[in-house]
């Protein structure tokens, strides 16, 4: 009971005193979380002292002084803003900063600048991991390194320590991070410098100007602190590969403005239009189909540059190179620097375009060969290539390929007779076409043999000929008409009339048989004999001649068509 007692008093206590201390603080004058302004009344070597006239005087690290070398203005007396964290901690002291003082009065400073885009002045005090510490108005602030110049800087010695102009580009209150910008600040200097240069300037005016930068397709010209983009191809009425070749940074240079973009703000200049294009003077110098003198300035996939003087350079396209070489690098026929000479095919003056041929300037191969070789003459020459549909030959004691074609290889006209040549097999061979416009050479092996369907070409439909057996299968027989080289099928359901005879065991190797012309296509040299067409057709001679069955006769009697079927050739003995 007493324990009881002892606590429900203590507890009373407590809270009168609270009740005390809270009624006392509502009396003061300061409140926690307030900027107040205090006098410095001691200066020691690790705290200054701060009366605010309340009970102890605050002691703020002398840090936050020397930070902003505030240090060297304070004295004893003079007056300071602090910010009162503690009115009476744990100890009784009261915990002041001014620190956070000048960052909560700049704050608001800040927050407006940032709001406006206004400028601000600070002081680069101390390099950071990223960028620099600034001072601006007792509050630091973060400075990146991107945005210290519009260029990268190896040296930043010169910027530490002198007031700077800045601008807010960032703000975060719950981490109390502040982002400056010194870059912004000179890119808003130099748009209002370009806007005055180019207000100054025109096209068509010539202006000195310093090489700042060099690209593979281009130079950055500085014209008193605006860039200029002078192009590749406005450095020099001459072909060039890399501005380096002529211009280097630093080197002070002439220039044309040729155009200005006053919304992009963009300014172009040429050097080569200083002077006047040489290109319409000396064009008219040169004439089509005459010769002249080059030099070969540049080697391509698709062909060749040649320079004629300078100034003046044409192309020589891939097909212009060679009369025979056509599948290959241009590398390989000519070369860089090499001193030749050229015809000139084309020139368009607008577009600046010459038209080159250098074969044109050599011996054309193809009059040679259709002057001396006629179409009809046999040749030898080695097979080069075999493709799908012929074989490509070199021509002995020529230059020149001609192409066999693979019906031109036999009488057949079989894509199998390919398989009967290899790579560098001579050959014989007739010449077929010359086309020396074309430049192509048609050639032929079959025609070395007389055409085995000539027998054919004076024949035509239902006319008997006379064939040789020369094979018997079980299809049917092949025959020879007049020339071994044409083989012809009688087909076994074209062997006889009666389906008895039509057995072409019943025929032999060499036996001379009669047979009909049933299909005839001299075009394509195609033709269909049969034995059983014949026997028909004088069956219906017979019947007419002798009469029918109904007369009585017999067929067989009146006529032996057994007689039809061969002649065995004659003993030779």
């Amino acid at each position: 009971m007493e324990e009881t007692l002892k606590q429900d008093s203590k507890t009373k206590s407590n809270k009168e005193f609270e009740k005390l201390l809270s009624e006392d603080l509502g009396n003061r004058k300061f409140k926690e979380g307030e900027i107040a302004t205090g006098v410095v009344e001691e200066i020691g070597k690790k705290f200054v002292f701060i009366d605010l006239g309340l009970k102890s005087s605050g002691a703020i690290p002398i840090e936050e002084f020397k930070l902003t070398k505030e240090i060297d203005k304070i004295e004893i007396g003079s007056k300071v803003d602090v910010l009162l964290e503690k009115i009476e901690n744990r100890d009784g002291e009261i915990v002041v900063s001014r620190e956070k003082a000048r960052r909560a009065k700049s704050w608001k400073k800040m927050e407006k600048a940032f709001e406006t885009k206004e400028e601000v002045t600070g002081v680069i005090i101390s390099r950071c991991k990223g960028g620099f510490v600034v001072n601006v108005d007792s509050c630091l602030c973060f400075l990146p390194g991107s945005q210290v110049d519009l260029r990268p800087l190896k040296n930043f010695d010169h910027l530490m320590k002198v007031p700077q102009t800045f601008e807010c580009v960032k703000m975060d209150k719950k981490r109390g991070n502040i982002v400056l910008s010194r870059r912004a600040i000179m890119e808003k200097i130099r748009d209002k410098d370009r806007d005055k240069i180019i207000s100054k300037i025109k096209e068509g005016d010539i202006v000195q100007g310093t090489v700042k930068n060099l690209t593979d397709w281009g130079v950055f010209v500085d014209l008193n602190g605006v860039d200029a983009l002078l192009h590749i191809t406005d450095i020099s009425w001459s072909r060039i590969n890399k501005p380096s070749e002529l211009l280097s940074i630093g080197q002070s240079i002439k220039v044309k403005i040729t155009k200005i973009e006053s919304e992009k703000k963009k300014i172009s200049v040429s050097i080569k239009h200083l002077t006047e294009d040489p290109y319409s003077k000396i064009i008219n110098k040169y004439e089509i189909g005459k010769k002249y003198p080059a030099t070969v300035t540049k080697v391509q996939d698709y062909g060749c540059f040649a320079k004629l003087e300078d100034g003046l350079e044409g192309l020589i396209h891939q097909s212009e190179l060679s009369w025979t070489k056509k599948n290959i690098h241009p590398g390989k026929i000519l070369s860089t620097s090499q001193k030749i000479e050229v015809i000139l095919l084309e020139k368009d003056i607008e577009k600046r375009r010459l038209s080159l041929s250098y074969k044109n300037t050599l011996i054309n191969p193809w009059i040679t060969f259709a002057e001396k070789h006629k179409v009809g003459d046999t040749y030898e020459g080695t097979v080069k290539n075999i493709t799908d549909y012929g074989l490509f030959v070199t021509i002995k004691n020529s230059e020149l390929d001609g192409m066999i074609h693979y019906k031109d290889l036999s009488w057949s006209e079989k894509e199998s007779e390919l398989e009967n040549y290899k790579k560098n097999q001579t050959i014989k061979f007739k010449i077929l076409e010359i086309n020396k416009e074309g430049e192509k050479i048609r050639l032929g092996i079959k025609q070395l043999t007389n055409d085995p369907f000539e027998f054919f070409l004076d024949k035509n439909l239902n006319d008997i000929v006379t064939v040789v057996v020369e094979n018997v299968s079980k299809n049917g027989i092949y025959v020879n008409a007049g020339n071994k080289n044409l083989s012809i099928l009688i087909k076994r359901n074209l062997l006889a009339s009666e389906a008895g005879n039509a057995r072409p065991t019943r025929f032999a190797k060499g036996d001379k048989v009669d047979a009909m012309i049933t299909e005839l296509d001299k075009s394509h040299s195609k033709v269909t004999l049969s034995i059983k067409a014949l026997e028909e057709k004088q069956r219906k001679e017979a019947v007419k001649k002798y009469g029918s069955k109904d007369s009585g006769g017999v067929l067989s009697d009146i006529f032996d068509f057994s007689r039809l079927k061969t002649t065995k050739p004659k003993d030779k003995k």
